[in-house]
């Protein structure tokens, strides 16, 4: 299952409650898997059984896995190898492994892996209750179709994140047919749930004290689509605006295809959408998005970046791009620097191309050499470092709306959150260096600073007010003509 560099964020649920029976749950890989993880999480407490902070405590472990490139299959083969240590060391007697990696591997891993006692497949969430369950006999191999299961918002679920944001899988699968990309394989076509099925999820969520939703899916823009009853994605981000107690509405993973005027008001001048955009791009070189089945040349990115940047009233862009994909030559990578340098994106991720079977890429001999693919991404992100950092420069000195996370993990004096510009955990903090506020809060705060990712504010009193520290005085906004704060006048709107 191929090796490399372990990546990615291990995320491990923790809450020390004491019960008869515990549980373990580590989640690796994206946000989507992280909504999984926490409907097991509902499973087990149905089932009877506290989460424990602790795997060494657990007599349950469950590994949701990700299998998408080598680096995410090596991390989660070494997570399962460490947990399955705690059977002979710790109060471990049964090892779930659950997820993506044993949706694409099961009968590898069923013979390789002796140590893990049951496995759950990508869509096998509420399968989980029959293995925690000693009267139901449970097989070992529960990998089932993964076309066999959508959430719903009738599924338990307890969520792991801070209380007052969540992520909502919108849709499961996709239908596209990138050459590099094996979800397809994993996780089935497109399964789209119903508008009034997500937007009762919403309206859950919000009773339980959630003010931010991170709308996911694998092709988030082509929601609604598969549905007998067709539906849109701006019909379901309109309906969720209606939800009482959601303040902020963030959509991820867009794709560049055409984009619809109700789309762009909404993200133009709703007051609860965020103008956020998170449309992974993956590369700018025709050859390259020809390579990669994209289904559009450059000329067709620059024409997005374009209306958006003229449409939406002081976006923040967040993108990612794939280097090494095999037949990228120099002159790919340069047209690909020359995009990023234009399009003076606000987040970046660039990704090292792994090699994955079962994929159109996967067949290609055109191989780039691995210290090349490794040059070009530090590259890359030398390129982008300097723009994230002139983008938050240009934040001193104004305010912002910040959505208050709790107290710092730097110091216990300092409070944490996110301005609207910062998805969670991908995107950097905001530090706030004064004042007073509760997690869960959107406030208005003061930018005094910037670094590389990251901005510090003061939070203002609740009459709008900036109380300055001893000795120091309001900061000036720097590079105003940065933030194109001409783009705010009211326009008519022009779109692809």
């Amino acid at each position: 299952m191929g090796g490399g560099v372990a990546a990615g964020r291990r995320r491990r649920y923790l809450w020390g409650m004491s019960a008869q029976k515990t549980i373990h749950f580590i989640s690796l890989g994206c946000a989507k898997n992280r909504v999984d993880t926490e409907v097991m999480l509902g499973v087990s407490g149905l089932s009877g059984f506290a989460p424990v902070d602790d795997p060494s405590d657990a007599e349950v472990i469950v590994v949701n896995t990700c299998g998408f490139i080598d680096a995410a299959k090596e991390e989660s083969v070494d997570t399962i190898l460490e947990m399955a240590e705690l059977k002979r060391t710790g109060a471990c007697k049964k090892l779930v492994v659950a997820g993506c990696l044993s949706q694409r591997y099961a009968t590898d891993l069923q013979t390789e892996m002796p140590e893990v006692d049951h496995f759950l497949g990508s869509s096998d969430m509420l399968k989980l209750g029959q293995v925690l369950d000693p009267r139901a006999a449970a097989a070992r191999m529960l990998v089932g179709n993964p076309a066999e299961w959508t959430i719903r918002a009738t599924d338990p679920r307890t969520l792991t994140q801070r209380g007052h944001s969540a992520y909502m899988k919108i849709a499961e699968g996709c239908n596209r047919q990138c050459s590099f990309c094996a979800i397809p394989g994993i996780r089935g076509k497109q399964r789209s749930r119903t508008v009034e099925d997500v937007v009762m999820e919403a309206t859950q969520l919000a009773e339980l004290g959630v003010v931010e939703l991170n709308l996911v899916s694998q092709d988030t823009i082509a929601f609604g689509r598969d549905l007998t009853q067709k539906a849109t994605l701006a019909q379901l981000i309109a309906a969720l605006g209606e939800v009482s107690g959601i303040r902020w509405i963030r959509v991820h993973y867009l794709y560049p295809e055409s984009l619809t005027e109700p789309l762009v008001e909404l993200f133009a001048q709703h007051p609860k959408v965020l103008p956020y955009i998170d449309m992974p791009l993956q590369h700018a070189s025709d050859a390259m998005l020809m390579r990669m089945r994209r289904g559009h040349g450059g000329e067709r990115l620059y024409k997005v970046v374009d209306t958006l940047r003229e449409n939406i009233p002081d976006m923040v862009f967040r993108t990612t791009f794939i280097v090494g994909h095999p037949g990228e030559s120099a002159s790919d990578f340069a047209e690909l620097k020359k995009f990023v340098a234009y399009s003076e994106f606000d987040h970046v991720g660039v990704f090292r191309y792994s090699h994955e079977e079962d994929t159109h890429a996967g067949t290609m001999t055109d191989v780039v050499d691995p210290e090349v693919i490794a040059a070009r991404h530090e590259e890359l992100m030398d390129l982008q470092r300097p723009i994230s950092r002139d983008k938050l420069e240009a934040r001193v000195g104004t305010e912002l709306e910040v959505l208050v996370d709790g107290e710092s993990d730097e110091s216990e004096f300092l409070l944490e959150g996110r301005w609207w510009g910062q998805a969670p955990e991908v995107d950097g903090k905001i530090y706030l260096a004064n004042g007073e506020a509760q997690p869960g809060e959107i406030r208005r705060a003061l930018v005094r600073d910037a670094g590389d990712y990251d901005l510090v504010a003061d939070l203002l009193d609740r009459d709008g007010n900036w109380v300055a520290p001893p000795g120091v005085e309001r900061p000036e906004a720097r590079s105003p003509g940065a933030r194109r704060q001409a783009s705010k006048a009211k326009k008519k709107l022009k779109v692809m």
